[in-house]
């Protein structure tokens, strides 16, 4: 114990120590520097990542994480430029060496620098052969006759071999007038030379036009050069210069791509390439034609050279796009396949880059990117021609061509590709990322101005109509560009997207859809007439008013929202089958556009149920309901007469409380339904979320219900988000009515059944009138005389109607109703001797419907001279009940699930409101139809429990 006492007293005495050696918490914190922080005599340490000061008489490098001397200052020692001491140099040697080690005379100047410079076509020599410092700098003439054709290189340090076109026009290394000098290229003044390019770019968003120097410095060279030599390198550059001006063109502008389209005119003769009139001999290929007009021609005529399949090989359900890559200057770089995110700027793990080109997923990606990535990421462009790759007949690789739609382009000042006109389009083939170069105003090695991005790139897929075999017209890529003032790269940022839209003429579906909901709201009105006719039958008017007008829009409300769930649900489980259950691709599902018809549908199936729902339940609490006590009483009872001291028999009082049970367990029934609704919303949320039955409803071609966490997930359908759910839905509806109808209510508990038992028992009927001449009677007189009986005479009436059976129809021969007692009301009198044939001139025959009558739910015969009270074994008196309405109740929990689903994109908010909203109508539903019950049978609410 001693031991390891000493031992926690030393490890807490360690502790401590450690602790107190710690800084505080802000020792930690260390201010933020950059290089461009520091200014011109400082430098930044990157040791200390903050700025120190230069010593005398120095100054920032370029690079700014060192010191240099300042301009007549030469070095004395240097340690990597972090410890530099400098001297001045004297006043007659000013002049500072290149490598900024010694002084030495400059007879021609000096630079800004403090070095010595020489003329043009002159080089600086400041050593001898051996080695030796001279006194003073030397300027040697490069030699530029036709013996050595030689010039300064571009540090003005060697002599070299000038370029090739001064050698060809002035057959030496000068480029004099009347010769043109552009771009670092002479060029011989002749008619017929493109005409002088306007070196500027259009930035359309910003409304701002730059002269930019990467044009000024190579347009007009480019131009020439691709127009008199078909210099492969200059014809691309020209056409990268063009693609770098959005493609815009006009016949009044000599801009980039006005010099292209003047040199594709001028080189008609020299031929096309691959039989493509579009692409020219030594050209790239920009335009699809000269003009808006033959994009339906490019897009529709020809369909893509094989087929794809969701379920096949790796070649079948892949999209093999290649593209061939340009830099800036011209030179091709390689070729190379989309996957791996070539085009997608947002950063993501590579399967979910590379899902974008699985046939028959749909593909969104979206991000904001900071300007100050951009331009670390995208210093220099990169150009790309796409295609998409196919194998031919003969076993060889072949490339199809795919278009750009950019809708940037402008056509005479026009935006010409931002229509949905395909014939006002005029397509294209290159394309870029990111241009951080034709935004340059003045020196091409400060940061742009402007920056161009593609901040939205879509590729679509269209399939061809009728195939049965997954054959698509050429794909389209759709490039939209973003101008970029850049002020301060850090804060700026730019949202950008990638997606692969798939999609099919549903012109076809969607006139299928119009004559199936043509037919059905036809039949839907006819329906409502004959509802209408029932209606007015049973309440006993046959004048058409404006209740009968507002009745039968009130019946059409709810035929035609039936009429609009049936063409919903059968389209989403049409999509769900055909699509995700196909093989060969023969249908794509619709674009979310192309969906707001099906949305509306389901938005005005849902308003027109929830109004045909209200409907229902104000009818339901507006039941007239009665009770019919066929009690007698049993003996007499002596009885003090209040005021005259005497005594008297009367009969003996028949109780109440039968009556009371019968109330209540009638209010117990009002919502009882044919489903449990809690399990019914829990069921489909289960099988939804927990199984993965909403996986079904993504936008790509796979049936799986589980799917991997690194894998790719697809946006929502919406179409089959609803078709998933309302599947499942009804299924799981059947199920339980099935299972409630033929085992529950048979072995357990039927309360529908029981309660019409249970008046038998208390010898109670029940007179429910929904309308002014129609109504249902529960007829619950015993047979056995009484129901207020003890224990042993109750189980013995049972026995005898057990082995009868129970005789609840009206005998249309029932003897005369005997006089009741004086104890209950005027109405249990008049109804139980109405029930009894007492009142002739109101008297009633008794008869079977016939079954068109069961079918259509009215009846045919007027009750003109009698009453007709129908047989009913199928208990139709709960219509004015929760029961007898399940299918509206459930087609209006499914809607309402929908449309909540729809709005939010969640089943599990979906399935909680789904289950707050049925029992918040259950609960108006209870207490009204409490209400209403005590106020028409005259049993006090307090007995209702």
């Amino acid at each position: 114990m001693a031991t390891r006492g000493r031992g926690a007293a030393a490890a807490v005495a360690l502790l401590m120590a450690v602790s107190a050696a710690l800084p505080p918490a802000r020792g930690f914190s260390v201010p933020l520097q950059r290089p461009a922080d520091c200014g011109t005599d400082r430098y930044f340490d990157s040791s200390r990542l903050a700025c120190a000061p230069c010593g005398a008489y120095q100054r920032q490098s370029a690079g700014g994480s060192s010191c240099e001397c300042e301009p007549g200052y030469r070095m004395v020692s240097s340690n990597g430029g972090f410890s530099v001491t400098c001297e001045k140099c004297p006043e007659n040697m000013s002049g500072v060496t290149q490598d900024g080690w010694n002084c030495i005379a400059c007879p021609r100047g000096l630079t800004s620098k403090g070095n010595c410079k020489c003329p043009n076509n002159e080089i600086l020599v400041e050593r001898s052969l051996d080695g030796v410092l001279l006194d003073e700098a030397l300027c040697l003439h490069c030699n530029g006759s036709e013996q050595s054709f030689s010039a300064s290189d571009a540090s003005g340090s060697r002599c070299v071999r000038c370029e090739q076109t001064f050698i060809q026009v002035s057959k030496s290394c000068d480029c004099n007038s009347p010769n043109i000098l552009t771009g670092g290229l002479c060029f011989l003044a002749r008619e017929g030379l493109p005409p002088k390019g306007v070196a500027a770019v259009r930035f359309a968003q910003l409304g701002l036009t730059l002269a930019s120097a990467w044009f000024l410095k190579n347009l007009q060279s480019s131009a020439f050069a691709c127009w008199l030599y078909s210099n492969l390198t200059a014809c691309q550059a020209l056409g990268n210069m063009c693609v770098m001006n959005m493609n815009s063109l006009s016949s009044s502008s000599t801009d980039a791509c006005g010099l292209f389209q003047y040199i594709f005119v001028s080189t008609a003769r020299v031929g096309v390439i691959h039989s493509i009139p579009y692409w020219r001999h030594n050209l790239p290929w920009l335009y699809y034609g000269d003009q808006p007009g033959l994009a339906s021609q490019v897009l529709e005529k020809n369909h893509f050279p094989t087929t794809f399949t969701f379920k096949g090989t790796d070649k079948d359900v892949k999209l093999k796009f290649i593209a061939a890559s340009f830099d800036a200057a011209g030179n091709f770089l390689k070729w190379q396949h989309l996957e791996g995110g070539l085009l997608q700027l947002c950063p993501d793990t590579q399967t979910k880059l590379n899902a974008a080109y699985v046939f028959g997923t749909t593909y969104q990606q979206n991000c904001k990117l900071s300007v100050s990535k951009i331009l670390l990421d995208f210093a220099d462009p990169v150009f790309y021609d796409l295609f998409l790759e196919y194998n031919g007949g003969n076993g060889q690789q072949h490339l199809w061509a795919v278009p750009v739609l950019n809708l940037n382009l402008q056509y005479n000042e026009k935006f010409v590709n931002q229509g949905s006109n395909m014939n006002n389009w005029l397509l294209t083939r290159r394309f870029f990322l990111v241009d951080a170069l034709s935004g340059k105003e003045n020196d091409l090695g400060k940061p742009p101005r402007v920056i161009r991005i593609a901040s939205k790139i879509t590729i679509s897929i269209r399939l061809v109509s009728h195939t049965q075999r997954g054959t698509i017209y050429p794909p389209l890529i759709t490039v939209a560009y973003t101008d970029v003032l850049v002020q301060n790269p850090e804060t700026q940022s730019v949202m950008v997207s990638f997606a692969v839209s798939y999609e099919m003429n549903q012109r076809e579906a969607q006139i299928q859809t119009d004559i199936a909901l043509g037919v059905l709201g036809g039949l839907a009105v006819l329906w409502s007439l004959l509802k209408t006719a029932g209606w007015k039958r049973r309440t006993g008017s046959s004048i058409i008013d404006l209740q009968t007008v507002f009745k039968f829009l009130l019946f059409y409300a709810g035929d035609l929202a039936n009429v609009f769930f049936i063409i919903t649900v059968g389209t989403g489980i049409y999509w769900l089958v055909f699509f995700k259950a196909q093989q060969f691709v023969s249908v794509l599902l619709p674009l979310p556009s192309q969906e707001e018809d099906f949305v509306t549908y389901v938005a005005c199936a849902f308003s027109l149920k929830a109004l045909q729902f209200l409907h229902l339940l104000v009818s339901q609490l507006a039941v007239d309901i009665f009770f019919i006590d066929w009690e007698r009483p049993k003996g007499k009872v002596l009885k003090a007469v209040e005021g005259e001291g005497v005594t008297k028999s009367t009969a003996a009082p028949v109780s109440i409380w039968r009556t009371y049970f019968i109330a209540n367990e009638w209010n117990e029934i009002q919502t009882v339904r044919k489903i449990n609704p809690l399990f019914q919303v829990l069921a489909v949320l289960f099988f939804l979320e927990v199984v993965g039955f909403s996986n079904l409803a993504i936008m790509d071609a796979s049936s799986s219900l589980t799917r991997s966490s690194e894998s790719y997930v697809a946006p929502w359908s919406r179409i089959l988000r609803f078709g998933v759910s309302a599947a499942l839905w009804v299924a799981i509806a059947i199920l339980q009515i099935l299972f409630f109808a033929v085992i529950y209510e048979r072995f357990v508990e039927d309360k529908i059944s029981q309660f019409v038992d249970l008046c038998c028992v208390s010898n109670i009927s029940v007179f429910l009138l929904s309308h002014n001449c129609f109504g249902h009677y529960i007829h619950g007189r015993s047979v056995h005389g009484h129901a207020d009986t003890n224990m042993e005479e109750m189980n013995m009436n049972l026995k005898r109607e057990a082995k009868r059976g129970p005789a609840r129809l009206l005998d249309s021969s029932a003897n005369t109703f005997e006089q009741s007692t004086r104890a209950y009301n005027a109405m249990n009198k008049f109804l139980s001797s109405f029930i009894d044939h007492v009142h002739k001139e109101m008297d009633y025959i008794v008869k079977d419907k016939l079954l068109l009558e069961r079918i259509l739910g009215m009846e045919f015969m007027e009750p003109i001279e009698k009453s007709i009270f129908y047989n009913d074994e199928g208990h139709s008196f709960t219509d004015v009940l929760y029961y007898g309405n399940e299918t509206t109740l459930l087609i209006f929990d499914i809607l309402f699930f929908s449309v909540v689903d729809l709005a939010s994109q969640s089943f599990v908010l979906a399935a909680i409101l789904t289950y707050l909203q049925q029992e918040i109508f259950r609960f108006i539903r209870t207490t009204l139809g409490q209400k209403n019950l005590a106020s028409k049978t005259l049993v006090d609410q307090r007995f209702l429990i």
